[in-house]
């Protein structure tokens, strides 16, 4: 039975925020040199990094419905060290990569630090929990390679996470969590402030081509040089990569509030997040009001839509039985959550590529069109450092982000409807894991 609280469809990351009013849309015909589509982590860092070197150009982000409302605030709120899909083979790629990932978890800290909301940042660690003897041995193999490289990663022994059928747990200190929506909307009276034209209610309809776009909304137009396209698993509606991302639905529980020792209880330690070793991972994080957060665990985790819409075709039966099957992994993983009401049940959209490697640069017959896409659930960190890589591409500057796997990632293909569809529910059924290419 639903407690009396039940929030549905609602993220925990909204819980207990301050009021919310978005903006009014975009009405009538504007121009602007940068438009940025989407009011996620993505587009946020973008419009900061954008409007703090280029004070004096016109900078807009256009948000469908209000920011942090897709992937970004409705994530497993960790910040994540690692490319998804990458494993580095040599000290000089694996550096590069850390470096590159620990400096977009440095911008959501500086970021967190700027906004309005206390977005319960917390740098802490997270653990991915290994659950076979194999599995762990192996993790235990890789650490010490990683450590020799100079990275910070530890080996914990199963007496020292304490999770039931845990073999042990890889360390990463320097990872975080965040309450992203509260990062978000906290940030937009900053960006006022710089000058960026924030315009939320506003979904952007089509984007025509050329030396100068034309974005066309609801009640109005843009022209401008140049778009950034911050819409990862939506980016295909806009007419973009349609062949190179799958938009999948996630789905994610949340608690009521637990307290320090029952939380203490679960063998979690005081770490930010944590994840599985499974190909359909569970992963979870305690929130900034101290609810266990958790999602994955199962096929039934997630959903693939027909024609891939990123917006999910909601039924109440539908989502209750995805819903469902977290609940209990979530449950079968910690005993001691078996009383526990559960709160707030929601499904946020990811973008995942064929092999799961994000891309970032810059495409079209002018080259104005911007892009970072594809995090396959591993965005923050990235969609921080997304901010700044743009920014430098806008201004023509390659060299910091050349040789890194998502530079100019070409996406590998997916096949189109009915076959991917098809394929995606016929490989799931029979293997119990997502499709892939390696």
């Amino acid at each position: 039975m639903r407690p009396e609280s039940f929030d549905d469809n609602h993220s925990a990351w909204l819980s207990g925020l301050p009021p919310y009013t978005p903006l009014p849309p975009l009405r009538g015909d504007q121009t602007a040199d940068v438009v940025v589509v989407g009011g996620g982590i993505t587009g946020v860092s973008t419009a900061w990094h954008l409007s703090e070197r280029y004070p004096d150009r016109r900078v807009v982000l256009l948000e469908a419905r209000a920011l942090a409302n897709g992937a970004s605030g409705r994530s497993g709120g960790q910040v994540l060290n690692g490319i998804n899909g990458v494993e580095p083979r040599d000290d000089a790629l694996a550096r590069r990569v850390f470096a590159a990932t620990s400096a977009g978890i440095d911008i959501v800290e500086a970021l967190a630090a700027r906004s309005a909301i206390d977005c319960g940042f917390s740098r802490r660690g997270c653990l991915e929990i290994h659950t076979t003897a194999d599995s762990a041995a192996s993790a235990q193999i890789r650490v010490q390679t990683w450590r020799s490289w100079g990275l910070p990663m530890r080996w914990l022994p199963a007496s020292a996470v304490g999770m039931p059928g845990a073999w042990g747990a890889v360390l990463d200190p320097s990872a975080a969590r965040v309450n992203c929506a509260a990062l978000l909307r906290g940030l937009r009276p900053e960006l006022l402030a710089r000058g960026v034209a924030i315009y939320e209610q506003t979904p952007v309809l089509r984007i025509e081509e050329g030396e100068t776009l034309t974005l066309t909304t609801p009640e109005g137009s843009l022209r401008a040089a140049a778009v950034v396209l911050a819409t990862n698993g939506y980016t295909p509606r806009l007419g973009f990569f349609r062949g190179g991302i799958l938009p999948l639905h996630s789905h994610v529980v949340a608690t009521a509030p637990i307290s320090d020792t029952q939380w203490g209880d679960l063998g979690l330690g005081d770490f930010a997040g944590f994840a599985d070793d499974l190909d359909r991972i569970a992963y979870g994080a305690r929130t900034h009001d101290r609810r266990m957060l958790f999602g994955g665990g199962s096929n039934a985790a997630y959903t693939y839509q027909f024609g891939g819409s990123p917006v999910y075709a909601r039924s109440e039966a539908r989502a209750a039985a995805h819903h469902d099957a977290v609940e209990r992994c979530m449950r079968g993983y910690f005993p001691g959550l078996a009383d526990t009401p559960v709160t707030h049940r929601w499904t946020g959209t990811l973008g995942l590529t064929f092999d799961r490697v994000c891309s970032m640069g810059v495409i079209g017959p002018h080259r104005n069109v911007y892009y970072a896409l594809g995090y396959s659930g591993h965005g923050l960190a990235l969609g921080a450092l997304a901010g700044k890589v743009l920014r430098d591409l806008y201004s023509d500057d390659h060299e910091p982000w050349r040789g890194l796997p998502f530079y100019q990632k070409r996406l590998l293909w997916i096949p189109p409807e009915p076959l991917r569809w098809l394929g995606y529910q016929a490989y799931t059924r029979l293997t119990g894991q997502s499709p892939r290419r390696r």
